[in-house]
C-alpha cells in the first residue's frame, strides 16, 4: 500500500468542512481571533436552546447521565495513595465512566475498582508529549497489562508544529494499535491551547486516520483547558464516529453542559462530585483538585 499523503488528506479535510459551510478558513471573529463558525458567541444560542449528545440536554440531564459522561480525574504530581483510594470511592459511589490516573497508579485503581462499572484510563507522554512513539507504545501496553481499558496519549506537539506530520501519525499509530491489541479505547490529547485552528484540524485528521476512538482538548497542564470553540472544531473534523473529550476546566456544571452542546461526549474534570451534585440540585457539596 503507498503511503498516505497526511498533508492532501487535511487539506481534503478542510476543503470539505469549507464545502459544507462549517468553516470559513479565511474568516475569523474579531471578538476571539477563531474561526468564525466556531465563535463562542455564535455556540451560545446552541447551548440555550438545548442542544444535546448522547441524550444530556443542555437544559437538563440526569445525575447518572452526567456522571457517566465523566472521568473522574486526579493526576497531580503529588498525589497520594490515600487521595487515589478516595478518587476511586468516589467513582464507584457517583457511577463515573472512569478515573483517570498517572500509570503509577493503575494497578491500584484496577484492584480498587474490580467488580465495578468504572473503567481505569490512564496517560500516555503526559504531559508534554515529547517522548519517543516507541516508549509511548510501551507505556500503554504497560498500562493496559496493569488494569487500564481507556489510555489518553499526549500527540508530539513539537513536531505537529514542525510539519513533521508522518512522526505525528507513528506517533498516534503506535498507541491506538496496543489499545487495539488490549481491548482498551484510545484517547489522542491534541494540547489545542498550543495550536492554531488549521493545526488543530491536522491533529483531529491525523487521530482519526489512526483510527482513535476519541480526540480530547487539553491535559489540563498546558497554557488552557477545554473552550466551546475547540470542541465545536474538534467535533466538525472528526464527524460523529469519533469521540469528543473536554478536559482542563470543567469545574461546574454550566461548564459541562456547554461542551456537550458543543460536541463533547467525555468530560475530564478533578470536579466531578461537585459537578453530579449540582446536577441532583445541591450546589454546596463537593469539590476537586488536581488537573
Amino acid at each position: 500500500m503507498p503511503p498516505v499523503d497526511l498533508d492532501r488528506l487535511v487539506q481534503i479535510v478542510v476543503e470539505e468542512l469549507m464545502a459544507s459551510g462549517a468553516m470559513s478558513a479565511p474568516v475569523r471573529c474579531g471578538c476571539h481571533s477563531v474561526v468564525y463558525e466556531c465563535c463562542p458567541d455564535r455556540i451560545a444560542p446552541v447551548v440555550e436552546a438545548g442542544a444535546s449528545r448522547l441524550g444530556l440536554h443542555a437544559a437538563g440531564g440526569g445525575a447518572g447521565e452526567v456522571a457517566q459522561m465523566i472521568d473522574h480525574t486526579l493526576l497531580k504530581p503529588d498525589a497520594t495513595k490515600q487521595e487515589i483510594e478516595t478518587l476511586c470511592r468516589e467513582a464507584a459511589e457517583y457511577g463515573f465512566a472512569s478515573v483517570c490516573v498517572n500509570p503509577t497508579w493503575v494497578a491500584l485503581c484496577a484492584s480498587r475498582l474490580r467488580g465495578s462499572h468504572v473503567a481505569v484510563c490512564s496517560v500516555v507522554g503526559f504531559p508534554l508529549g515529547a517522548s519517543t512513539p516507541d516508549t509511548k507504545q510501551y507505556e500503554a501496553r504497560r498500562a493496559i497489562f496493569d488494569g487500564a481499558r481507556e489510555i489518553d496519549m499526549v500527540i508530539n506537539v513539537g513536531a505537529l508544529k514542525s510539519g513533521e506530520l508522518h512522526l505525528v501519525e507513528r506517533d498516534i499509530q503506535g498507541v491506538t494499535a496496543a489499545c487495539r491489541e488490549g481491548g482498551a479505547l484510545s484517547k489522542v490529547i491534541i494540547e489545542a491551547a498550543l495550536l492554531t485552528d488549521e493545526e488543530k484540524i491536522t491533529a483531529c485528521t491525523l487521530a482519526k486516520a489512526a483510527a482513535a476512538d476519541y480526540v480530547k482538548t487539553s491535559t489540563g497542564f498546558g497554557p488552557g483547558g477545554a473552550t466551546v470553540s475547540d470542541v465545536a472544531l474538534m467535533r466538525r473534523v472528526v464527524g460523529e464516529d469519533v469521540g469528543v473529550k473536554a478536559a482542563g476546566g470543567v469545574r461546574d456544571l454550566a461548564g459541562l453542559k456547554a461542551m456537550v452542546a458543543a460536541g463533547a461526549t467525555r468530560i475530564g474534570a478533578s470536579a466531578g462530585v461537585r459537578i453530579v451534585n449540582e446536577s441532583r440540585g445541591d450546589r454546596s457539596a463537593g469539590s476537586g483538585s488536581g488537573y
